[in-house]
């Protein structure tokens, strides 16, 4: 089955929940980070957990980058994982 990790690749959060390099492996339930940023980024890790290639810049990966809706303050990558 795969996964998904995401990896903070930069953080300003505003509650300092999320710092630079914290890292989260998902499965099936949301990882403890904050609700607008997984809202924002679970349609895509449900894909990506589904077997789906996403667009990556100018080609399919099973990849993404995502910035926080607050403002940018957070980036993550997000990259399939396999057992």
């Amino acid at each position: 089955m795969a996964k998904v990790l995401l990896t903070v690749t930069e953080s300003n959060c505003r509650c300092a929940y999320l710092k630079k390099g914290d890292t989260f492996v998902v499965e099936d339930l949301c990882p403890p980070i904050c609700h607008e940023l997984w809202n924002n980024i679970y349609p895509s890790v449900y894909a990506l957990l589904n077997g789906a290639s996403l667009d990556y810049g100018q080609t399919k990966a099973k990849c993404f980058d995502a910035v926080c809706p607050d403002q940018g303050r957070v980036h993550i990558h997000a990259q399939v994982i396999e057992d």
